[in-house]
């Protein structure tokens, strides 16, 4: 383990500012305008190298494989091919979307992140329909040869492979742990501690970030609701969102947001003592998360854009007992794979209403048929099948010599 630091001013404005106020609304088609600051690119372009830099002290001379993770990071391999490292074979893996050629041209520094890209040897998406987009982007912005039967870009004379692999979660651990005495018996206390004893519970797992299509989530708990207004008092909506980057304005502006309409809908639809939202921002172990999926009727997942969504994979793991309904939004890289969800589209919010309804009141023999395919997908791709695909595909490759 190796940790570099930075200083307050470069982590802001790389971190911040370009990675997080520029490429991450680029990336996620959520409406959010992408900002991009002179200042920050630089200081993007300065964290970068002093990534290839640490990369070059540990490789040393040694042959090495190095593996390099997401959107932060998309110009080290640039930087370790020019400082002429052909004892390091690199692979990336892009965890968000890749968007389409007609957004990516938005990035005034397009080419140079491309040209990152191109350095590795092994590009890794979640799903083909990125490596497409990728590739339309190179074919629109680059000289570049792209030869579509093997999926590889020959840029600069040297060949990048461009593959998708879903990423997934450990499956067995999550099951195991899931199915056990313990955490059945800390599912009771929850529903204890949190008073749903009798109430069918609908749960949401997210980041508090205007990907996750929070608000639009809670809109449609509200149409539900005014349309189905018997199951007042019968259900509680449930939702954990983590507070992230609220140093950037658009952040805090979806928290005032979400506060707004939590207490707005809670206002409406509430009798007694019973409220149909319960949101919190509250820190909860791990294990407490397994054990609310174990309980949960339904779970949503509601992004507007999603490279993969881990969520609705570990809620499928969760459930042992075959029981709970899974809503995904059409969306996620995940709906590629979890077809027997219901899926929807959370800028329906009618459709999705009356999709909560029909998750709510879905027979015991669908939901256990649904539940048990989900697995089976979940379970055949797990965290390392696909550590392992990437793995094996990079060990593929050989060193040049000098």
């Amino acid at each position: 383990l190796r940790r570099l630091f930075l200083s307050k001013e470069d982590y802001d404005a790389y971190y911040y500012g370009y990675s997080n106020e520029g490429l991450w609304p680029l990336c996620h088609i959520a409406y959010t305008r992408p900002l991009f600051l002179d200042s920050e690119w630089k200081a993007y372009q300065k964290v970068n190298r002093m990534f290839a830099g640490a990369v070059l002290e540990e490789a040393g001379n040694e042959h090495a494989f190095v593996w390099i993770q997401d959107f932060h990071l998309m110009l080290v391999a640039k930087y370790l091919k020019e400082a002429n490292a052909s004892n390091i074979i690199t692979a990336f893996f892009y965890h968000v979307p890749w968007p389409n050629p007609e957004v990516f041209r938005i990035c005034p520094q397009k080419k140079e992140i491309l040209e990152g890209l191109l350095a590795h040897d092994l590009l890794g998406f979640q799903i083909r329909y990125h490596t497409d987009n990728f590739l339309a982007a190179v074919d629109q912005e680059l000289e570049s040869r792209i030869d579509r039967e093997k999926i590889s870009v020959n840029f600069q004379n040297r060949e990048t492979l461009v593959r998708a692999f879903p990423i997934s979660v450990d499956f067995e651990a999550i099951s195991s742990l899931a199915g056990s005495e313990t955490f059945k018996e800390r599912g009771l206390k929850l529903r204890e501690e949190l008073s749903l004893e009798d109430k069918k519970i609908i749960l949401g797992v997210d980041r508090i970030d205007y990907t996750k299509g929070l608000p639009d989530k809670l809109r449609a708990i509200d149409r539900f609701l005014e349309k189905y207004p018997d199951f007042k008092e019968k259900f509680v909506f449930f939702q954990m969102g983590q507070i992230s980057r609220l140093h950037v304005p658009r952040y805090k502006q979806l928290n005032d947001e979400i506060n707004a309409l939590v207490e707005e809908i809670n206002w409406k639809h509430s009798q007694g003592t019973w409220v149909p939202i319960v949101f919190t921002r509250a820190y909860m172990p791990y294990p407490d998360i397994l054990a609310l999926y174990g309980i949960a009727d339904a779970c949503i997942v509601s992004s507007l854009h999603d490279g993969m969504n881990l969520v609705a994979k570990e809620f499928t793991a969760a459930r042992p007992d075959l029981n709970g309904v899974l809503m995904l939004s059409q969306f996620t890289g995940s709906a590629r794979e979890l077809t027997d969800a219901l899926l929807i589209n959370p800028f329906d919010i009618e459709s999705f209403a009356d999709t909560i309804h029909q998750a709510l009141v879905m027979p015991a023999d669908e939901k256990e048929k649904r539940m048990r395919k989900l697995r089976e997908v979940v379970s055949q791709n797990n965290i390392y099948r696909w550590a392992g695909k990437v793995l094996s595909q990079l060990l593929k490759f050989e060193f040049q010599e000098t």
